[in-house]
């Protein structure tokens, strides 16, 4: 479902002139998407959106091109195509990958720059994920789990 949010959310804000989360909120709304705001927030978070004057002189949100919303998008399909499932024991995570997929998955999991992320390891179908604090570790886990949904 987040991935579907997260790609509907792109392309209305490439569509309209959203410049608040309550805009972003209604379109979502508008298009059948339950959500709340805090939602909204995490997802402008996760997406790396920004707002940006427009050549009419409006503020409006934009994916920020410092790391190209393209390759935000690519990284996040070779992540979500190359997952098995996730797990965690106390701050270590451990994601299981299609074989020969790990280094891509954990190359594109570097690339998202998680909250609580120390580092990673990759083997050929595995990845190690050292995360600050055990509650670190299950919210990524969780994420992951919606990305690869």
């Amino acid at each position: 479902m987040k991935k579907k949010r997260h790609e509907a959310i792109i392309n209305l804000i490439e569509q309209n002139c959203l410049s608040t989360q309550t805009d972003l909120l209604n379109k979502l709304q508008e298009l059948g998407f339950e959500t709340t705001q805090a939602t909204i927030s995490r997802d402008i978070k996760d997406l790396r959106l920004v707002k940006k004057v427009d050549e009419l002189g409006r503020s409006r949100y934009t994916v920020d091109s410092g790391d190209s919303g393209e390759l935000i998008g690519k990284y996040r399909s070779i992540f979500s195509h190359s997952v098995i499932n996730a797990d965690y024991a106390g701050n270590t995570l451990v994601i299981k990958c299609y074989t020969g997929m790990a280094q891509a998955a954990c190359a594109a999991l570097d690339s998202m720059h998680w909250e609580g992320l120390v580092g990673t390891l990759a083997g050929d179908d595995t990845i190690f994920a050292l995360c600050r604090t055990p509650e670190d570790a299950d919210r990524m886990k969780s994420a992951i789990e919606e990305i690869t949904e």
